[in-house]
């Protein structure tokens, strides 16, 4: 049966969503399974952080945040946008060899247009200097028998342990594989599990140490990441969202329709599954409902 989030607004509930989740404890060992986990899903932007260690196996050199922001879909702050022009420059190019659509970003105080306020533009920007250190063509690193997507399909389905059941076409242009989300948690445990000179694990220490670099200053992913420190999470489009904890604990969770205000609350009910909490989650798991500008219910997650 599927975790349900009931908006309820004045005491009456008003809607309803439904919810995959599949959480496993330290030795994998499954602790919550909600809903078919084992059919093939779109983790969207959950997979950047496999992305992101295909490109470093590859040959690319990031460090910290910027390497965080190569896992990011961010916000399009000040920091993000000098950070995507940083990954660039240091390859050697420019803004105009992005090929992620032209966007706005989400924080709404930047009011600017362009492909690097598009929030997968670290990942692109890292997709560039990859190809770049590899002397592989730049105009085609979005397709998919292209070296780079070589790589990184082949990485997936290593993490996974699944071939890739099916692929498309990501918002960002690039390359989507599909798989399920046994194979999503099983790849996010690899991260923290991993020997401590690992990629994967340069990579779990840059998203944990640095959340903003990974979503943005106020987002939810962030507030998890500060409130829980251990923490890796990385949301996707399509309310899909996966984590790990430096002890193995780990989960996936995929809001059915794909709408984004159920993915938070029913994130922090699948970290409580594992026993992981913080007086900081209470919020984002049971955030308010306003009317008029004031609380006037919640989402509830059962």
């Amino acid at each position: 049966m599927s975790m349900i989030v009931e908006v309820v607004r004045s005491g009456f509930v008003e809607s309803t969503h439904l919810a995959r989740v599949l959480t496993v404890d330290a030795q994998a060992r499954p602790v919550e399974t909600r809903g078919a986990v084992h059919v093939p899903a779109s983790p969207r932007s959950s997979m950047k952080p496999l992305q992101a260690l295909g490109m470093l196996r590859a040959g690319l050199r990031l460090e910290d945040e910027l390497l965080a922001l190569a896992c990011a879909s961010h916000s399009g702050e000040p920091f993000h946008v000098e950070g995507v022009r940083k990954i660039l420059s240091d390859a050697g190019l420019d803004e105009s060899a992005l090929q992620c659509p032209e966007d706005y970003p989400f924080d709404r105080a930047v009011t600017e247009r362009g492909r690097v306020y598009m929030n997968c533009s670290g990942k692109h920007a890292a997709m560039l200097a990859t190809c770049a250190v590899n002397d592989w063509p730049l105009e085609t690193y979005r397709e998919p028998a292209h070296p780079l997507q070589r790589a990184i399909r082949e990485t997936v389905e290593e993490l996974t342990g699944e071939r890739v059941a099916a692929s498309g076409v990501d918002g960002c242009g690039a390359p989507l594989f599909f798989v399920s989300m046994l194979g999503v948690v099983k790849a996010f445990r690899a991260f923290p599990l991993s020997s401590p000179d690992s990629y994967e694990r340069k990579i779990f220490d840059a998203m944990r140490t640095y959340p903003e670099w990974t979503s943005g200053t106020d987002r939810p992913e962030a507030k998890l990441m500060r409130a829980l420190p251990g923490l890796m999470v990385k949301a996707g489009a399509e309310a899909f969202e996966a984590f790990a904890f430096e002890d193995g604990r780990a989960g996936a969770i995929k809001v059915e329709d794909g709408y984004g205000r159920a993915r938070t609350p029913v994130t922090v009910a699948a970290l409580r599954s594992v026993g992981l909490d913080a007086p900081e989650l209470a919020e984002l798991g049971a955030p308010a409902v306003l009317g008029g500008g004031r609380p006037v219910g919640e989402l509830r997650v059962r």
